[in-house]
This record gives structure tokens, sequence and C-alpha cells, in this order.
């Protein structure tokens, strides 16, 4: 058999030096290559953490240290990548592996050429249409220029490399905003709360009792945790279509994601249908908020007796469900327009 890109980079250094810290690899990574012992995987994204665990890994949300060497599986979000790096040439020694690894879609050609310039190049390997290669650590101040911080993307806001909408307000959570009852009241959920915008939103509301924040990306948690600085907020670095809520809640909002990895995914948006029906009393109710072209009347119908779509434009539709049904209940009839 021959040796994954990532095994064959190891070969050629022969080995790696631990504790090892695995940093955001993605959910179809093969982590064979590592040794289950010594090694330390460095994931925001809940569900994932949550298969490693099971898996019998240690997993961690943040890099810490100390640490002898890292593996970093290169993210989309270049500006994330270089920030990622600074914090593991801060926990890494000098002259230790710093492991890059990443497809050429996800832009590792030009990570490459930023790296090889900083740090002398101890192994590289093309293969499969990508690249692992590894340089010797610097230290961090080679790359002071690259640490990530925190951007005021609206008044009293902050945003980190990664996250979702980092550049600004997303126009589907401004348009549910837009669209919500003024006079909100009881406890509610936002489900994948991204960075706190639209929690901070709801609650405005003087009637709003507690709001759970459930989102599975811990730096985008991380960021509503200072934008939703109130005592009613609750935050949960948790997948949102298994998290329970401690009571049946009054009310859920929610701008579900629809992609995993690169490719569009509704039955992720459809699973966040079904989960706010389980968490909600039968008096709760829904407002969702979801690209025009994503297919979610029937799963919306087969969860709720009454589902009204609000508003469309902007290519974005957003809909109130109420009644949530019991499992076995009929579905529904056509879903009207206001």
């Amino acid at each position: 058999m021959s040796l994954s890109r990532l095994g064959a980079a190891l070969d050629a250094l022969g080995g790696l030096t631990a504790p090892v810290l695995a940093v955001r690899p993605e959910e179809a990574t093969d982590l064979g290559a590592l040794p289950r012992d010594g090694t330390r995987v460095v994931t925001g994204f809940a569900p994932l953490a949550d298969a490693l665990r099971q898996g019998g890994w240690q997993v961690a949300p943040n890099v810490t240290g100390p640490a002898g060497a890292a593996v970093l599986w290169w993210p989309r979000a270049r500006a994330f990548g270089r920030a990622l790096v600074a914090e593991l040439a801060a926990v890494v020694p000098e002259g230790a592996p710093l492991v890059i690894d990443g497809q050429k879609l996800q832009g590792i050609d030009p990570a490459w050429r930023d790296l090889r310039a900083r740090g002398e190049v101890l192994a590289e390997v093309t293969k499969g249409h990508g690249r692992t290669f590894a340089i010797a650590n610097p230290g961090p101040a080679a790359f002071a220029d690259w640490r990530g911080t925190e951007t005021e993307v609206a008044p009293g806001f902050v945003t980190r490399p990664g996250v979702f909408s980092a550049d600004g307000v997303d126009a589907g959570s401004a348009l549910l905003a837009r669209h919500l009852p003024a006079d909100l009241a009881g406890a509610g959920a936002d489900l994948g709360a991204g960075w706190g915008w639209l929690a901070a939103g709801v609650l405005r509301s003087p009637r709003v009792t507690t709001l759970d924040l459930v989102e599975a990306e811990a730096e985008a948690l991380a960021c509503a945790r200072r934008n939703a600085p109130d005592p009613r907020a609750r935050f949960h670095w948790a997948d949102a279509t298994r998290w329970r809520p401690e009571r049946l809640l009054d009310f859920v909002v929610t701008n579900p994601p629809f992609h995993t990895g690169r490719a569009a995914d509704p039955a992720l948006g459809a699973a966040f249908i079904a989960a706010a029906a389980r968490m909600l009393a039968p008096s709760g109710r829904l407002w969702l908020v979801a690209n025009r072209a994503l297919p979610y009347e029937a799963p919306l119908a087969a969860a709720f007796a009454h589902v009204e779509r609000i508003a469309d434009e902007g290519g974005f539709k957003v809909f109130a469900a109420a009644r949530p049904r019991q499992r076995g209940v009929a579905r529904a009839p056509a879903i009207r327009d206001r």
C-alpha cells in the first residue's frame, strides 16, 4: 500500500516528537499517519470533536502548548491559516517541524510559497491534487504579522479570522432580524448562533427570559460571548442537531448552515428544522431564514402543523412555523405565503 501524502512527509522527517498537535483536520481526514497516543487533535468544530473523542483521540478546541511538533490542515480562509501558523510557532520549539497539508483548491500553493520564505524546508510531498510540506519553526517573531486579531465589523461586534461572515453581518440574518416580532418572550434558542449578531438582537426584548446560543464552531462562539454580554445568554459549543435544552422552549431562531465542506448539503438545514421542532413546547414557534434555492418547505411541513413564508427578498426566504408535530402525525397542508 502506498503511503498517504502526510505519511510520506512524516517518513521523510523521520517522525515527530510528541506531543504532536494535529490542527484543524476536516471530517474526512485520515489521521492514521499520527500516533493516537501522544497526539492532541485541535478542532473548533463540535461534531468532529465529539466523533474524535469517541474514537479515542485527545481533543481540544484551541491551540495550547507546549508541543514537540504540529501538523496543520490548511483552511480555506487564508487569514485563518496564517493566524493558526502564528499560534503554532509560539508553542512548538524553534527548529521543530511545522507540517502543513492541504489541497490546491484550498490555497495550499500560496501557503507553500509564503512559508518557505520564512522557514527552512524540511520535507515536501506533492500528491493527489495537494501538497504536504514541513518547515523548521523559525520562532514566533517570524509570524508576528500573521497573528489573528479581532475585527470590529459593526458597532459593538467583533469577529475573528475563520468564522462565517467574518467581514460583516450576514444578509440572511439581517433579513430574519427585520421580521422577528418585537415582543419575543420566554425561553429561546439561537441554533447556529455564529458570532452572536442575531442573538444580540433577540436579547433586546425585555420579555426574553433566557437565550441559549448553540454554535458548533468554537471561534465563532468565543466572539458571541463578546458580542452578547447579557446575563440571560447561555453559550453552548455543540452540534445544534443533537443539543437538547434543559426544558422545552418558547421559541427558536435560526439561520442554519447549508454547507458540508465545499458542497451544499440541504439535509443539514433539514436536521436543524427537525431539532427545533423537538426542543419546542407545543405552543412554541420557529423563525428560520434560508437561501431561496434551498428546499426546506417539505421538512418544515413535516415538522410543524402551521408554516408561513413571511418574507422573500434578496435571495432569501423567511419562515415562521408553529405547532411542532409529534412523530407519526400526518403532513401539513401546503405552506402558504403571507
